[in-house]
């Protein structure tokens, strides 16, 4: 088994055949460089956004102290998919859960509980949607809108909810009822970022801000991002672990294994599996499908069919925190001799859980999932175009199950 450790994370991998995927993982990394920050292409996340966060962080900071308004303590996110996961994601990693609240449902029923859960007096709800029409986002809305309504007493509550949509109102609903004074102006979900990819967009870092995280410790994370970036898009395979684990992908996906499983060990990573699902599956469509688990209770009920001697498709990543406990080690050891024994394993293993890590982390499964996809389809000879933005960034089989709802709302 390989090892590498760079800035407070080792990468443990199978023995994999790097040397030669070395001309393919070059042509991988050359790609992405000539794309970064053109319009289009979806890849503003890479060096624009950290750079315009760090410049933008009074602003936010600003905005979440005015939310605040002295007296409220807790907030409840109202978005599906990426401008839920990823500030999930992260808000549950630092241990900030405590006083924020994620909502995606459409059903009463499942509103009708979460509102329960919400000290009403001491929320205030964060409304995330680019397009400001996405459905769940805007049912969830108008039912918090109603029960927001009747608990004050009033028409206007416009001060107790936060918008963070497309800076027009020509593309955004949310932004129109923004112009009309319905919801407060908030800041913006940024052109070309993909929402599986927008972890430090206005919506993450405003939450961090509003939940009472130091100013500071946002600017160490984002600074670590930046630095990760520029390791990532390095073509040394050897000093990329980006890379190193894409490749660990492409070979057991070569080797007939098409399911992935990213086996995180501890709590604190409940809402990254979700992130992680999400943005395996909306960039790799079905060329490797991914699952997620947080351990060790999985284990209790999944080993019995991951260790099947006829399990013969899957490959596993197991993500944890180092740790001196000597039972924790001794689980670990264990489930990883065991899988590897039988199938392609992988290991990240963090330092902490501080924000540079993080921020090194977060790059690091940005960029392990585009270089996944990106040396998959060249070697299948399916080169993208540069006008063209890369399978990695869309999600276009999204839609269909979307106008299918559309009809039936329509009926």
């Amino acid at each position: 088994m390989s090892e590498t450790t760079f800035k407070n994370t080792t990468v443990k991998l199978n023995d994999t055949g790097f040397s030669k995927y070395a001309a393919l993982a070059a042509d991988a990394v050359c790609d992405i460089k000539s794309r970064a920050g053109k319009q289009g292409q979806f890849l503003n996340w890479i060096n624009f956004l950290p750079n315009h966060q760090l410049k933008n962080i009074d602003n936010l900071f600003d905005l979440a102290q005015k939310a605040r308004a002295g007296k409220y303590t807790d907030i409840a996110v109202l978005g599906i998919g990426g401008s839920r996961h990823t500030t999930e994601s992260l808000i549950t990693m630092l241990n900030l859960n405590k006083h924020a609240h994620f909502y995606s449902s459409v059903d009463p029923l499942s509103f009708e509980r979460f509102s329960k859960t919400l000290d009403l007096d001491k929320t205030q709800f964060l409304v995330v949607s680019k397009s400001g029409g996405t459905l769940e986002t805007t049912v969830a809305y108008e039912s918090a809108r109603k029960l927001m309504q009747k608990h004050l007493g009033k028409e206007d509550v416009s001060d107790r909810f936060i918008a963070m949509t497309d800076a027009s109102s020509e593309k955004s609903a949310l932004r129109r009822l923004v112009d009309k004074g319905e919801l407060t102006a908030g800041g913006y979900v940024h052109d070309d970022v993909g929402g599986r990819f927008s972890i430090f967009d206005d919506a993450t870092i405003f939450t961090l801000a509003f939940l009472g995280v130091e100013k500071q410790n946002v600017v160490d994370m984002l600074t670590a991002s930046l630095e990760a970036q520029k390791e990532f898009l390095n073509k040394n395979i050897e000093e990329n672990d980006a890379l190193r684990l894409a490749i660990f992908n492409v070979e057991a996906r070569q080797n007939g294994k098409i399911k992935h499983f990213v086996e995180y060990f501890g709590d604190a990573f409940m809402g990254t599996t979700l992130w992680e699902k999400q943005l395996k599956n909306e960039s790799l469509k079905a060329k490797i499908s991914t699952d997620t688990n947080v351990g060790p209770g999985y284990l209790h009920y999944n080993a019995e069919a991951d260790l099947d001697e006829n399990n013969k498709d899957s490959f596993f990543t197991f993500i944890y925190v180092k740790s001196q406990d000597k039972v924790f080690n001794a689980v670990i050891e264990g489930v990883v001799n065991a899988y590897s024994a039988q199938h392609p394993v992988s290991q990240i293993i963090l330092a902490d859980l501080s924000y540079k890590t993080l921020g090194r982390f977060i790059e690091l499964k940005h960029f392990e999932t585009l270089y996944t996809g990106n040396i998959l389809r060249r070697m299948e000879n399916n080169i993208t175009s540069e006008q063209d933005a890369m399978a990695e960034v869309l999600q276009p089989n999204v839609e269909k199950y979307k106008k299918e709802v559309k009809a039936a709302m329509a009926k």
